[in-house]
Order: C-alpha cells, then structure tokens, then sequence
C-alpha cells in the first residue's frame, strides 16, 4: 500500500475520524484508523464500536492495499507538519512509513483483518434533508441530553420522523429542547430514534451546514448518515423516549414578550450572585415590566428590571438561571415569547415569529 497528497487535504478527514477514536480502549486495534487505498481513492475509518466514520479523499501515486495506523499518532504528525508539504505513507511489512519532505516517521501497524466492522445496515427508511438543517436541529437541541443518567434513553438525542417533517428532541428531565424542519418527501411510516450522545457529538462536529443534501438510512439498530466525503454511522439507544408532547404545557396562555439579548444578559448578571448549587433566579412579572431578582447563602442580591410587553399581573416564577440561558441562546429571533401558567407550571419558551424550536423550563421552588 501506498499513496500521496497534500498536508491540508489529508488533515481534513483524518480530523474528521480521530475524534471517533476513543483514547483508552479494551482491543488496541480500535486505537488504529482502518487505512484503504483503492482506485486513486483513500477511505479512514475510526470506531468505537458504538460510532464509526469513514472519511474518503482521491490520492496520487497510489498503490491499493489497506491496513491500520495508529489514530492519534498519524493526526498529530500530519498536523505538526508545515503548510503545503506533499505527504507520502507506505507500507512495508508491519510497518508504515510517514514521509514529507525531509522528516520521515516509522510507525507500527496492525492487520486490516483484525479492525471491526460495523454491522451492515439495512436500511428501513431512506431521507434527504439539507445538511444546514440537520446542523441547525442538532445546535439547538443537543444541549438538553442528559449526562449519564439512570434513564438511559434520556442520554440521547430523539430523532421524531413524522408525515413530512423531522423533529430533534432533548430532554434532562428538567428541561425539554424541540426542533423540527419540514423535509420535502413524506415518510413512509412515522418513526422514532435515539442517537447516543456521543453519536451526536460527533455528527455535530461533522456537519458543515450548507444546501449539500444529506441521506440519513435507518434501520432498528441503526443510523446512517451519508455525505459525498464522509459516511457516519452510530448504534441507537434501544429504549423508548417518553412522551414528550405531553410535556409542552397546554393553557400557558399568560405571555410576556421581550428582548432575547437584553433579558440574556439581565439573567447572567443576576446568576452572578445566585446560590451555586441550585442556580436558582425568581422571575416576577408584571403590567409591561419583567423583574429578575436571585440571592446566595452569604445574604447577598441581584435585582434586574427590563422592559415586556405582557399584561400579566403579579406572577413569580423560580428557575434554574443555566437552563434559561441555554434556551435563549438555542433561540434566533430578537425577541422571544415566554408562556406561563402560574408558579408551578412549566413555562414555554419560543421566537416570537415562529414555534418551529420550542424550550420547556420546569420550575424551581425558590
């Protein structure tokens, strides 16, 4: 085997696949990068059993063949070496050979045969979506997964194909992301997936936004998403997401409209001095005015009073400040609209112009 290329244009999928590679790992060849050269065109697939990516770029003076390098160690020595420099890997028994101009790098190499193949997927549903879309369903939901709870499904992100629409939804149990973009063919049945957190970390660090129409393949285990250069796939959480239209609150009908980045950095000033541990701030709404106070155990205050256009009389409501701002920063418009009940109820967060991304906030006792 052998091949050569520019420095920036193998960066660009080796970045794309080391990241997959988990450092600390029970086979040693999962630390290794499968490495295939076929017809003028190089394949690097990095798993973790649970996650695998094969990224794809045409090469010169090549010879086929394929082994496994190591991931880590290959990354870090195209990445240190300078701009411009013509890279050439080849191999020679069970070593591999790294050259650019004059530095040379000898690296050990492990049998292609022993590197593990992710179970073919057959795929049940086929989609397009515009790879812009996909990106922006992930941003601004992804925040909401839980981090390693007990209720396993939660760890994950719920990819909701209804008619003819795609809906990404999070939650922690204490607050809900929802997302949702129209896709331009009906499904042929409705479905629901949960992508683990890692699989969506990667595909996040994978997407580049744009109009590139990606093709997401699912099948009971798994999903697939494919992209001219680059090929994705992750195992799914074998669970079931709970039921989260029942969370969104009905008959929040008391609104207060008001400025995203002003009511923003109100919040982050009173955090400043809310209690570490519950992060709690108290929101008081009343006749066109939105008043934000918080207080920690060394008795002291934070009071914020910006503007709303709300008629809503005498309501106070605590929060976690974090969740909060984490949903007006997944949130767009200049203005956003926030849906109360009363002090115990949920509260529904969304741009003022649109419901396509909705927050649900649980309330704090404060």
């Amino acid at each position: 085997m052998r091949f050569s290329l520019q420095r920036e244009v193998f960066l660009k999928p080796l970045t794309q696949v080391v990241n997959v590679v988990e450092r600390r790992q029970t086979l040693p060849v999962l630390a290794n990068l499968l490495v295939h050269v076929s017809g003028g065109q190089l394949s690097l697939t990095g798993t973790d059993l649970e996650v695998e990516m094969v990224a794809r770029a045409a090469v010169e003076d090549a010879a086929d063949g394929e082994t496994t390098i190591p991931a880590r160690k290959l990354f870090e020595i195209v990445r240190a070496l300078p701009d411009g420099s013509k890279v050439t890997v080849s191999q020679s028994g069970d070593k591999v050979t790294v050259q650019a101009g004059r530095s040379r790098f000898t690296l050990a190499s492990l049998p292609a045969n022993d590197f593990p193949a992710i179970d073919e997927v057959e795929a049940t549903e086929r989609i397009r979506v515009p790879e812009s879309a996909l990106k922006e369903l992930i941003e601004r939901t992804a925040f909401a997964m839980a981090q390693q709870d007990v209720r396993y499904y939660l760890n994950g992100l719920l990819f909701d194909l209804g008619e003819s629409r795609l809906r990404c939804v999070a939650t922690d149990g204490h607050r809900l992301a929802l997302c949702e973009a129209p896709l331009d063919a009906a499904v042929a049945a409705k479905r629901q997936i949960i992508v683990p957190r890692k699989g969506v970390t990667e595909l996040q660090r994978l997407l580049e936004g744009g109009d590139r129409e990606l093709e997401l393949e699912l099948d009971r285990s798994h999903l697939r998403v494919k992209r001219d250069d680059v090929t994705f796939t992750s195992k799914l959480i074998d669970g079931r997401f709970p039921d989260y239209e029942a969370v969104i609150p009905i008959g929040a009908d008391r609104e207060v409209k008001v400025d995203r980045e002003v009511l923003r950095a109100a919040l982050q000033r009173a955090a400043i001095l809310s209690n570490e541990k519950y992060r709690g701030v108290r929101v008081e709404v009343s006749p066109g005015q939105l008043k934000i106070s918080a207080h920690n155990p060394e008795q002291e205050e934070a009071q914020e009073e910006i503007e709303a256009d709300t008629r809503v009389e005498d309501l106070a409501i605590g929060f976690n400040v974090n969740y909060l701002l984490d949903a007006l920063s997944a949130l767009r418009d200049d203005s956003v609209v926030m849906q109360l009940r009363d002090a115990n109820s949920s509260a529904l967060v969304r741009e003022s112009g649109s419901e396509k991304c909705r927050h649900v906030v649980m309330p704090l006792r404060l």
